[in-house]
């Protein structure tokens, strides 16, 4: 379905917002924090504490697909620079040639039944990696778990793998966290969702524009090409999902970055095409038909944990935006554990992107041209 045109009042209609949804994606986000609480419950009943009898792996490998993969990145993030193995994501068919028996490989798919993820599990399982299943019941996944008598942990999907995040994710978090790689207590899980529950009552439909901050942020950026930065590798992994969000809920583009790198590349943008300095604003002779009315939009996603020098960078970074027309939003983190920064700065885009969608015009649900993909690769 999609509705009648860009209408950027319809935000601050709830019938109008229900109707634009019919999907119901605004939902599957408000269940965050309960995906959080009932994945704590199926990992623990999978049985993935006793993954600490087997000692600590060389490496962690993660195997998924758009919003499953995610998940993988996400772990890494929250592990942070100090973990002492290295965590990699694999998209894709194949599996990188250094893995082996010394190391795990965690393979998650939301249906279970994702092409890519199934054939690099498989070859993790031919090469006799320790094996971690997080997807579907019922699924190609899960049987592949079962001839491979590889840990499965089932996930109840709320709608679309890419709104089950926490579900997929928790999962990982608690493995890693058996296997000494992660300290994440039950308790932290309990104050992320408590945080969680929070943004979801600020961002609700029935709260007006002028207070909702994801509302605000959605009616800021529409019309303009969202550059969006995280100050931190936790920040940035956020940034790359809120990219990924702005693609499949808003059916909109976005391009993502991480500070420092970002001032060495993409901060040059900001003199380019989508800066609405292009022109001379004091230039009384020149024509106005050339004054862009949308341009290049900087989003800040700020970490309460940046390096000294990155709090420079990105001071600076937002200065020079401003100076040459370019809008800047910037979102902060909230809480004090890598969970809760980066559960918090993701729910919050979560909201913006659902929200830009409904006002856009466009359904937030569907990705009807990843289906037609698969389905013309099918015929192939």
């Amino acid at each position: 379905m999609v509705n009648e045109g860009v209408d950027s009042g319809r935000l601050d209609d709830p019938e109008a917002i229900e109707a634009a949804d019919p999907g119901g994606m605004l939902r599957q986000v408000a269940s965050s924090a309960a995906q959080i609480r009932e994945a704590r419950r199926l990992a623990a009943e999978a049985g993935v504490a006793g993954l600490a009898d087997e000692g600590r792996p060389r490496a962690i490998v993660v195997t998924g697909m758009g919003g499953s993969g995610i998940s993988g990145d996400v772990l890494a993030a929250i592990c942070g620079v100090g973990c002492p193995v290295p965590i990699v994501t694999v998209r894709g068919y194949r599996l990188p040639g250094w893995v082996g028996a010394a190391d795990v490989v965690m393979a998650v798919s939301c249906s279970g039944g994702t092409e890519e993820t199934l054939a690099v599990a498989a070859e993790a399982a031919r090469r006799g990696c320790r094996m971690v299943f997080v997807g579907g019941a019922d699924s190609p996944l899960s049987a592949l778990a079962e001839r491979t008598r590889g840990l499965f942990v089932p996930v109840r999907s709320v709608g679309q793998p890419r709104a089950t995040l926490w579900g997929l994710t928790v999962p990982l978090l608690l493995a890693a966290r058996a296997l000494g790689l992660a300290d994440v207590r039950d308790e932290v899980l309990e104050s992320a969702a408590e945080r969680l529950e929070d943004i979801a009552h600020r961002c609700r439909p029935a709260s007006e524009s002028f207070v909702n901050p994801a509302k605000r942020a959605a009616l800021d950026l529409m019309g303009d090409m969202p550059l969006v930065w995280g100050t931190s590798e936790l920040a940035g992994t956020a940034a790359y999902r809120f990219c990924c969000q702005l693609n499949e809920n808003a059916k909109y583009p976005g391009v993502y970055g991480e500070l420092p790198e970002a001032g060495h590349n993409q901060v040059v943008a900001f003199d380019g095409y989508f800066a609405r300095s292009a022109a001379d604003p004091d230039d009384f002779f020149r024509d106005r038909t050339d004054d862009a009315e949308h341009g290049l939009h900087l989003v800040v996603l700020r970490d309460t944990d940046e390096h000294p020098q990155v709090g420079k960078r990105r001071e600076v970074g937002v200065e020079l935006a401003r100076a040459r027309g370019v809008s800047v939003t910037e979102i902060a983190a909230e809480g004090d554990h890598p969970l809760e920064r980066i559960a918090t700065m993701i729910a919050l885009a979560d909201y913006i992107t659902v929200y830009l969608a409904i006002a856009l015009g466009a359904d937030p649900t569907p990705v009807s041209a990843i289906k037609e993909l698969k389905a013309r690769i099918a015929d192939t």
